[in-house]
């Protein structure tokens, strides 16, 4: 009866792109075609640039590190973030960790991740949001490298304010040991592949790091949906 359905209320409500707002077309699906074109792809895991090593460097060590997009104020690529947390569209974790999962899967550089963990939300934050946004995103990326999620070893023990009106620099402290892990054995000597939304100022990742170094031997890389331009 559902099914049957479907067509009279996407007739009515018809679904629209996640980036541009615009009706989609029969076969796309979150986002439309020429926004999948549009979006300011990073490909940072192809090249030799490295604006997350930079943006962390002497304050945390990683192996390797990429983003889907890049991020700018007002553009495209905010509107998806804006979607994933605040309107409910969960669906589109999923399809960006499969989208970066697929492109990380064949590099050599990524062979030898063990684990996907996800920046923890505080329970109270997950509470009102009801999901994390960077679930989907873990998971479809972990699939796709054909590696463990983990999401029972690193929390977040500290309900930061958000942080979208905050200085750069207050930012990046506020969330610095706002991490704590848990039953951390079962990472010792492991390589973990740490995911995100947004990176901005480095210091959610680098809170991250800082409490996942407290386990032995191990290494850290990161992937994340944008990183701000």
């Amino acid at each position: 009866m559902v099914n049957s359905l479907q067509p009279l209320f996407n007739l009515f409500f018809p679904a629209s792109c996640t980036a541009c707002d615009e009706v989609l077309q029969p076969g796309e699906k979150l986002i439309c075609t020429q926004c999948r074109h549009d979006l300011p792809v990073t490909g940072l895991h192809y090249t030799t640039q490295k604006p997350i090593h930079e943006l962390l460097y002497g304050r945390v060590e990683i192996e390797h590190a990429s983003a889907l997009f890049y991020f700018a104020k007002k553009g495209k690529v905010q509107q998806l973030i804006h979607n994933l947390k605040y309107r409910n569209h969960e669906e589109l974790s999923g399809f960006l960790g499969k989208w970066l999962g697929f492109e990380l899967a064949p590099l050599a550089s990524y062979q030898d991740i063990d684990c996907v963990i996800p920046v923890p939300l505080h329970k109270s934050r997950l509470r009102e949001r009801g999901y994390n946004q960077v679930t989907g995103f873990g998971r479809a990326i972990a699939d796709q490298l054909d590696v463990l999620y983990i999401n029972d070893v690193l929390f977040r023990n500290k309900n930061t304010k958000t942080q979208v009106f905050m200085p750069r620099l207050s930012r990046s402290k506020e969330v610095l040991h706002s991490f704590e892990v848990k039953g951390s054995k079962k990472l010792c000597g492991k390589h973990i592949l740490l995911v995100d939304d947004l990176i901005t100022t480095g210091g959610t990742m680098e809170g991250c790091a800082l409490a996942l170094r407290e386990i032995p031997d191990i290494k850290i890389s990161i992937a994340a949906m944008a990183i701000a331009h």
